[in-house]
């Protein structure tokens, strides 16, 4: 029976190291404040498959964040496009947004929901321009300070999570949104930071919430600016129980997301890293 007990002492020593670590990361590591925020998503049901720790901190009333989604297709492929707009809306609103009006969705056909199609960067850039800084096309003074109507961007990284070729298109757009914004304007800032959600190797995919030693690992290692107003890198969890906890995210997915919810997405909420662990990498891009 000794490895009953051992068990037994592993069942209950791992989840409470990891909320002990959920703890120190949510009021030691770095975030985001005060901030008006747009998470860029290719398809609803995004949000809460890859983003919910991060949409659950940021959209915390006490951040004094504003937390908007702009999704660029709204998942039509199989015909449930209204349907998963919809879905989307309810999603957020679980996740901490503060309405549904703050969840946006774009149905253009340059952006279809396709395994196969990949969406070309200058169209989302364009789009993003249009969006959040209209003003871009009639100001190109090159002493005139950039400006956009939010702060930070959130979207995938350059492998998509999933190698999904409407996330990686997500990546190049919005590096090339950020590098529109200093074109010409040698020496300024971008007025937006990217933040780019990191892709895992498929065992650390699939490890729940034991991924956060190497998470930890990683982000310690990693080039973390000082710069407490522009972070290099950010690491968010969610609890086990209560206010923005995996229970939560969960929630986003079987009681939004519900046309979504076939029996193979069910093993997704509880095995992936994803609904438990973001880490986000802060861009550096340079005007072209």
């Amino acid at each position: 029976m000794d490895w009953l007990l051992a068990l037994g002492v592993v069942a209950v020593v791992i989840p409470t190291l990891y909320l002990y670590t959920v703890s120190v990361v949510a009021t030691r590591f770095p975030t985001l404040q005060n901030k008006r925020i747009c998470l860029l998503i290719a398809h609803p049901d995004d949000e809460a498959m890859f983003f919910a720790p991060t949409v659950l901190a940021l959209a915390r009333p006490e951040t004094g964040n504003h937390v908007k989604i702009l999704c660029l297709s709204s998942g039509d492929a199989d015909g449930l496009g209204e349907t998963r707009k919809r879905e989307l809306a309810k999603s957020g609103l679980t996740l901490g947004l503060r309405k549904a009006d703050d969840v946006f969705v774009v149905e253009k056909p340059e952006f279809p929901d396709s395994m196969t199609a990949t969406w070309d960067a200058t169209a989302i850039s364009s789009l993003l321009c249009a969006a959040f800084a209209p003003q871009l096309s009639r100001s190109r003074d090159s002493g005139t300070a950039p400006t956009a109507s939010i702060d930070v961007l959130i979207t995938f990284d350059a492998g998509g999570v999933s190698g999904h070729p409407n996330h990686i298109s997500l990546y190049h757009g919005a590096k090339a949104f950020v590098a529109a914004l200093v074109a010409g304007k040698a020496g300024w800032a971008p007025p937006v930071d990217l933040y780019t959600l990191a892709t895992v190797p498929l065992v650390r995919k699939y490890a729940g919430f034991l991924d956060v030693g190497a998470t930890l690992v990683s982000w310690a290692t990693g080039t973390q600016m000082k710069d407490k107003k522009h972070p290099g890198g950010l690491v968010f969890l969610t609890g086990l129980a209560g206010r923005g906890s995996i229970r939560t995210a969960w929630k986003a997915m079987t009681t939004a997301h519900k046309s979504q919810m076939v029996w193979f997405r069910y093993g997704w909420i509880i095995l992936s890293r994803y609904m438990y662990v973001n880490n986000l990498k802060l861009e550096k891009i340079k005007g072209r």
